[in-house]
């Protein structure tokens, strides 16, 4: 064989080796980019696992500690305010767990009573943000209308709810937002049937008694007797006697006196005083009726 065989035969072998080196490399930089590609993916699954676990449950610091309203909240801030600190939960959602789970019981709750008659109207989330602008300041109010919003895309057992409520809350605070409820129900002046029968398995599932739903109920959904609603509102009938009258009225001024509620702030307690003055009211009315000194 001559040597210009030679020549042909290694620069064949040559050009062989090129491509097989070729070709491997091809591969790793292909594998490498893979591997980069699933860790950068796999690091943002945890990162947004980490956002939403973050804040479920006990990691929020309520009484609740987790259960069902936990889980709601927590997906819900951990979705919209993945980086909130633990400072920043107290400045908007309460600095107490008290205060905290009574705000989120206030959203989820609120979410039900708005989705009650199948339509949301733009008077209840006009009245829900003044309401929030007027209790808490136009930063909380602006994000718990973001929280809300998220709340009423989400399905969830309003049993199960109202259960969680009338376990861990004290039973002052859960008259105060069946008040609160009520008031968010009535905001486009029509208190549907549909919203009546949520609020009732509200204030059934939370464990308030039935005359002091009819008595709150009464606040707002007046009769044509204004007298009548009076004597709902001190949840006394009205073929009792005066003194009977007095001491119901003294009864239910402690019941619903704001010092009960001022645990969960001083926003809350203003808001409370409304209840009280409706039971001044109802009194004034049915002494005027009577006569009585």
């Amino acid at each position: 064989m001559g040597d210009s065989s030679y020549i042909v035969i290694i620069a064949i072998v040559a050009v062989v080796l090129f491509f097989v080196f070729k070709k491997s490399n091809n591969r790793k930089e292909q594998q490498n980019q893979e591997d980069s590609g699933n860790s950068e993916s796999s690091s943002t699954v945890v990162r947004k696992k980490n956002g939403y676990s973050k804040w479920v449950g006990a990691g929020l610091g309520f009484i609740f500690g987790g259960g069902i309203i936990g889980g709601i909240i927590g997906y819900v801030i951990g979705n919209l305010f993945s980086g909130w600190t633990e400072e920043d939960v107290k400045k908007n959602m309460g600095n107490t767990a008290q205060q905290r789970d009574f705000n989120v019981s206030l959203l989820v709750l609120s979410a039900a009573v708005m989705k009650a008659d199948g339509k949301i109207m733009k008077s209840e989330l006009d009245y829900v943000k003044r309401f929030f602008l007027q209790n808490f300041g136009q930063q909380r109010a602006e994000n718990y209308i973001k929280m809300l919003r998220e709340i009423l895309n989400q399905d969830y057992n309003l049993y199960d709810v109202g259960r969680q409520v009338g376990q861990y809350m004290d039973y002052s605070s859960r008259l105060q937002l069946l008040h609160y409820l009520f008031g968010i129900a009535n905001a486009d002046g029509v208190m549907a049937d549909q919203e009546l029968n949520v609020l009732q398995s509200i204030a059934s599932y939370m464990g308030i008694t039935g005359s002091d739903y009819e008595s709150i109920k009464a606040m707002f959904v007046q009769t044509v007797n204004e007298t009548e609603n009076a004597y709902k509102i001190l949840e006394v009938d009205s073929n009792a006697t005066d003194d009977e009258v007095k001491k119901a009225y003294r009864d239910m001024a402690k019941k619903y006196h704001p010092d009960l509620v001022s645990h969960l702030g001083d926003e809350v307690r203003e808001a409370a005083e409304k209840k009280l003055q409706e039971v001044n009211i109802a009194y004034e009315s049915i002494k005027k009726q009577r006569g009585m000194v």
